[in-house]
């Protein structure tokens, strides 16, 4: 007996695969995108399905070219750095040498956390991003709903995401009588001062691009509102614990001061000051092998919905000519053709870093330094190694 399928029975029959279909990738998405943890918190989650393995004759050619840059550029004894190469999560190369902490005699080692600096917005805006993602808070949301008292009306949490909040540095504000550099200052200080002392915006918001320290130190205390927690819980809770990234960690100033790998310049160590106690534009510390886990995560499906992962990375401000840009918590270079090159660099004291995320090649490049100095920058030329970028492995020049 043959079956035949009526042309009254095709209609439904599509509608009853559709529906199916729908169900399947709804509970899907759910199943991925809804990750919390007992705290209601939503949580990073690894890669669960490794990249495509790389060829061993890939790995060679590529750990030989990597080598030879890192021994020309890192040539000096008493060079401090922590490196690492790794394409689709997979290691190529990594070197560490140097001190963490001269007084103490402990060498830098693959486990051995440095201060990431301003890398450390990378991390802080995936937490916000993540947040948004749950419908925790919203990009357009003003933070004068989220900060009590904060002074200025048209701040959002993407103005603050992308440096066009106007606002000025605190570094600057809080050195010119406005507080006492005998006491540290707090987040919430910062909030304090703005309010006390009339600081004004520097430019109106949304219409410049003003990288700005304040704009990550007020989003870490968005972390707080929402989370109901301190910041360095939260990016625990969120990112850190989940990922297995076990040498990471919120700097606290009054705990971890005798504990962490200090900074230098040249054989100078560089003394904690008042501004040390603020986070969320810094004060992480890390590992290139934990920042590794942290960067392959991103590529999880589902990490954030596409369209929000879409407006992380696109550029916001245009008002000047030029190539550089950025998005939400990544720098980026837009030539005219070719792949954006997207990473994130840092300074504080005598910490120096580099975090460069090559997207389209799915390649990590990480450079910390507890030593001054502009070498970390330099790692940028790595990435004509990988893909068609504009960068001369042999340069010679700066940043």
């Amino acid at each position: 007996m043959t079956f035949r399928i009526s042309q009254y029975t095709l209609p439904f029959l599509a509608i009853f695969l559709v529906t199916i279909s729908c169900s399947k990738l709804e509970k899907s998405e759910e199943d991925a995108i809804v990750k919390t943890n007992e705290n209601g918190l939503p949580i990073m989650m690894p890669l669960q399905k490794e990249l495509p393995a790389l060829a061993k004759s890939y790995i060679d050619d590529k750990k030989y070219s990597t080598s030879i840059f890192f021994e020309k550029l890192w040539s000096e004894k008493n060079d401090n750095v922590a490196f690492l190469v790794a394409k689709n999560g997979q290691i190529i190369y990594e070197n560490y040498m140097g001190f963490a902490n001269k007084r103490t005699g402990e060498m830098i080692d693959k486990d051995m956390p440095l201060h990431i600096a301003s890398v450390s917005k990378v991390l802080t805006s995936t937490a916000i991003l993540m947040l948004v993602d749950a419908k925790k808070i919203k990009l357009d949301q003003k933070v004068t709903t989220l900060i009590d008292g904060f002074p200025y009306p048209d701040v959002t949490i993407q103005t603050l995401l992308n440096h066009r909040s106007g606002m000025r540095n605190y570094a600057y504000f809080t050195d010119k009588g406005n507080w006492d550099r005998h006491k540290t200052l707090t987040n919430q200080d910062i909030v304090k001062v703005m309010i006390d002392n009339d600081i004004q915006l520097e430019t109106k918001t949304d219409t410049h691009f003003s990288y700005c320290n304040t704009n990550y130190a007020m989003l870490a205390l968005v972390i707080e509102k929402v989370t109901g927690i301190p910041y360095p819980k939260a990016m625990k809770e969120m990112i850190f614990d989940p990922l297995g990234m076990t040498n990471t960690f919120v700097f606290d100033i009054v705990k971890d001061r005798e504990n962490i790998a200090p900074s230098y310049k040249g054989n100078m160590e560089i003394a904690i000051d008042y501004l040390d106690g603020i986070y969320g534009d810094k004060n992480i510390y890390s590992t290139p092998r934990d920042l590794l886990k942290f960067d392959n995560a991103r590529y999880a499906p589902f990490f954030l919905n596409a369209d929000l992962l879409k407006k992380v990375y696109k550029g916001y401000s245009y008002e000047s000519k030029g190539t550089k840009n950025y998005g939400l918590g990544i720098r980026m270079i837009e030539w005219e053709k070719g792949e954006p090159f997207y990473f994130h660099n840092g300074w504080w004291h005598g910490n120096t870093s580099s975090f460069i995320n090559l997207r389209k090649e799915k390649v990590t490049i990480i450079v910390l330094s507890n030593k001054y100095t502009h070498k970390t920058y330099q790692s940028k030329r790595l990435a004509s190694l990988f893909g068609d970028y504009p960068f001369k492995l042999s340069d010679d020049g700066e940043e």
